[in-house]
């Protein structure tokens, strides 16, 4: 173990300790025998063990440590720290502009655990609640959060679509009048992507030999019809090269998943793949309607298929208002009316106004006073925006015992109730089974938001059993929500399929935090479309009179109304 090695290890003890809110002058100590190791001009494993202790900065404790690991290559102490420390609170000490004071508030304060927890938290403004962060503070740790996140080769389809669409564009031109296409997982619109696929009706050497020429693009392995690349030294790219001749044989076998390839050739479908014109023409041959590039799964779309019975799939379009939102009254950027003016600017019919109810004391959650106060705004503006409607809501959290954290006399103040879990996440299925279950059942929640919890690629959300919430919302006519943040999607598409099966309300909805996040609409419609859902299944595609007659019906059903 070298000097920069035992450095090393000292600053990290020192960070953590000071993150555990230790003891300021032994983890200063730490940090001071890092410095002078640093600096030492001759190693200390070359250095008499009691020589050691007569250096200058390094004391009784440092002087122990040090030996420990020269004999040992271990750290008794530093492990103990990492071992009670979260994993992603380490992660995060990677971050520039975070010190360990700055990430103890941020893991004490707002229970954040994780990169992408923390990186949620700065997209919701909470940072800017927090004592000694502000605004520069936060768009600096979210800069270099994605910075980090970026090379770590794992994207959301949010961070990537764009580059592949470009992609694909730059690529049709270099190769035209040769059909081109993305493929695979990036044109199945999937969740995760872990590279972006394109077919080109090339020879494999005209492909390297083109792609080689543009800026970013390096070949890292090459098989008879495929090259890897790596873009930017972030992205991985594959390209498959084939003839004009088979480019619709094999765009339709590298689009579909393995599950939907399987089944199709089950059935004898190589039959109607070789020598096809077209994708249209294999379903034709096999006696199907066309299957959307999105919905070749492998789940029941060949099947609906077969029968003619295709669900005709939402699109962004079909979304008639904003349902999740929170303005400057909680932990949104905007005020309500900025909210408000720019959902009618965009076209959309109402806005659902959930902001954080009084536990969600780390987003400025609204105590009853301050409910009364924003539906009296909330009156005014729907005199001044008419025929425009702002729906009075909360995003209620829901507590640890499954109950809802207002009484009934505020919840029957609100249009619609959504019920979220934010808090103590990690909990077996029973735990959470028993607190989801008994909020669904609560006649004022409205929509179950956020089913899990979960943030893609950072968290993977508490345990549940959906069969079992997806039975209860349809039980007690509550609207499962598809929270369309890119980095939730949650409730999960693949789900979505046995949610229409029982008739549940999906709502698609923005959990928009700003104006900006109003865009996410798009990301949570690409989901909905891989779960099968359709227009007359989302809650957030009724039109405002639609939606206004199904509350009112839905607190009549729950005696909730005389």
């Amino acid at each position: 173990m070298d000097n920069y090695a035992i450095a090393d290890n000292f600053a990290l003890l020192s960070k953590l300790m000071d993150i555990h809110g230790e003891n300021s002058f032994k983890a200063k100590s730490f940090a001071s025998a890092a410095f002078t190791i640093e600096k030492l001009p001759a190693q200390l494993k070359e250095t008499p063990r009691d020589q050691i202790f007569k250096i200058k900065g390094i004391g009784d404790s440092t002087g122990k440590a040090i030996v420990e690991m020269l004999d040992t290559q271990q750290f008794g102490l530093l492990d103990h720290y990492i071992q009670i420390t979260p994993p992603g609170i380490l992660e995060i000490m990677k971050i520039k502009g975070l010190g360990p004071k700055k990430i103890a508030t941020i893991w004490k304060e707002l229970e954040v655990e994780s990169m992408g927890e923390l990186l949620y938290a700065c997209n919701e403004n909470r940072l800017l609640l927090l004592k000694g962060f502000g605004q520069k503070t936060q768009d600096s740790v979210k800069q270099n959060i994605e910075f980090y996140l970026s090379n770590k080769h794992r994207f959301l389809y949010a961070e990537v679509a764009q580059i592949g669409n470009d992609l694909e564009k730059q690529l049709k031109g270099i190769f035209d009048p040769a059909p081109v296409s993305a493929t695979s997982a990036f044109r199945r619109n999937a969740v995760i992507i872990d590279e972006i696929e394109f077919l080109i009706a090339a020879t494999a050497e005209n492909i390297q030999q083109q792609l080689s020429l543009l800026p970013g693009f390096k070949l890292t392995s090459v098989t008879d019809s495929n090259a890897i690349w790596s873009y930017e030294e972030k992205y991985k790219i594959i390209t498959h090269a084939c003839t004009p001749a088979t480019f619709p044989a094999q765009l339709f076998l590298t689009t579909g998943a393995t599950a939907f390839i399987d089944k199709f050739m089950a059935a004898g479908g190589n039959a109607c793949i070789e020598g096809a014109q077209s994708e249209e023409e294999i379903f034709d041959r096999a006696d199907m309607a066309f299957i959307a590039p999105c919905l070749r799964e492998g789940i029941n779309e060949i099947e609906q298929a077969r029968s003619r019975n295709l669900p005709a799939l939402i699109q962004p379009g079909d979304i008639k208002g904003i349902i999740h939102s929170h303005s400057q009254w909680s932990d949104g950027l905007y005020t309500l009316e900025e909210m408000a003016v720019a959902a009618q600017k965009q076209g959309f019919e109402y806005l659902v106004i959930s902001d954080h109810s009084r536990s969600a004391f780390y987003a400025n959650g609204l105590d009853a006073d301050r409910v009364l106060a924003q539906q009296s705004q909330v009156d005014e503006l729907n005199t001044k925006m008419a025929p425009f409607r702002i729906f009075k809501s909360i995003e209620a959290d829901i507590l640890n015992d499954g109950s809802l954290d207002y009484p009934d006399e505020i919840l029957a103040t609100f249009d619609l109730v959504i019920a979220s879990v934010h808090s103590n996440l990690k909990m077996t299925e029973e735990k959470a089974m028993a607190r989801l279950l008994k909020a669904i059942e609560n006649p004022y929640t409205t929509i179950l938001g956020h089913m899990t919890g979960r943030l893609l690629l950072s968290r993977n959300g508490y345990p549940v059993d959906h069969k079992k919430i997806i039975d209860a919302c349809a039980a007690n006519q509550v609207v499962i929500e598809l929270n369309a943040h890119p980095r939730r999607l949650d409730i999960d598409w693949t789900w979505l399929h046995y949610a229409i099966e029982k008739n549940v309300l999906i709502s698609i909805d923005p959990d928009a935090h700003s104006v900006e996040g109003f865009s996410d609409i798009y990301y949570g419609t690409l989901a909905a479309q891989k779960g099968g859902i359709t227009k007359t299944n989302n809650l957030s595609s009724f039109t405002v009179d639609q939606l206004n007659a199904y509350l009112h019906d839905r607190k009549k059903h729950k005696n909730l109304i005389s």
